[in-house]
């Protein structure tokens, strides 16, 4: 199994168990992470999620572009993206290290963020020529549109302290500290009325706008299935440059 799970107290923990290949998102890690989601949303007696990533160095590093370069079907982790931000019940990011790409995405689809001191957060996909369509692209309704531009950009990361400056993050403590602040969080949340919690949620994430899910599809569908687009993908697996060809 490469998603993990556990539950005690009201709270499930969710662990991308990957740690060898950066907790990478493949089309397994999409399917694993759909199940526990379901699972976790159908269990009344679960009231808050927790998501992070096996080891002490990567939350996640995205989708795993090898797999991608390969065509492998990839729509599983565009699913389970798209399932956890619509998670009816509290979710709480342990980031245990750094979180880019995809893995930067869940980050954005939590509630709540813990982060481990030393932890990066970013969107390299125009490094790979691909678009940061799992929500990376909605970051100016989070951050002023300058910063997120030059993260969209450049696709250069930033640090665990800047994301809290940004109120991306909601603490930042030491890479040993982050389960213990996280679950902290989760029982404060659980010790609340589960129906006022989950409506607080919903009426709160409905204050952020409309959603921009079928336009995002639209302008990113056809990045993804570009020749740039597999070109970065095959570059990085074959650990080169990439050579772009604007098609």
């Amino acid at each position: 199994m490469t998603v993990q799970t556990e539950t005690h107290d009201g709270v499930v923990v969710l662990t991308i168990d990957r740690p060898d290949a950066g907790n990478s998102l493949d089309p397994e890690i999409g399917t694993g992470l759909l199940a526990a989601l379901a699972d976790a949303d159908a269990d009344a007696d679960v009231r808050v999620l927790i998501v992070t990533g096996a080891g002490d160095r990567i939350f996640s590093a995205g989708m795993d572009l090898r797999a991608f370069a390969s065509g492998a079907d990839m729509s599983s982790v565009g699913s389970a993206l798209e399932k956890l931000a619509n998670f009816r019940k509290p979710v709480v990011a342990a980031v245990n290290g750094s979180a880019v790409a995809g893995g930067f995405e869940i980050v954005l689809r939590a509630d709540l963020v813990v982060a481990a001191d030393h932890a990066m957060f970013g969107i390299p996909e125009v490094k790979r020529g691909l678009v940061a369509a799992g929500g990376g692209t909605r970051l100016p309704r989070r951050i002023p549109l300058a910063v997120a531009l030059e993260m969209g950009l450049t696709g250069e990361p930033i640090s665990a302290d800047r994301a809290f400056e940004l109120g991306l993050v909601n603490r930042v403590v030491a890479g040993d500290a982050v389960m213990d602040e996280a679950r902290r969080l989760a029982g404060l949340i659980v010790a609340n009325g589960p129906l006022a919690v989950q409506a607080t949620k919903q009426l709160m994430r409905e204050e952020l706008g409309p959603d921009m899910t079928e336009r995002v599809r639209e302008v990113s569908g056809p990045v993804f299935v570009s020749e740039d687009a597999k070109e970065g993908a095959t570059a990085f697996a074959e650990r080169r440059a990439p050579v772009w060809k604007g098609r």
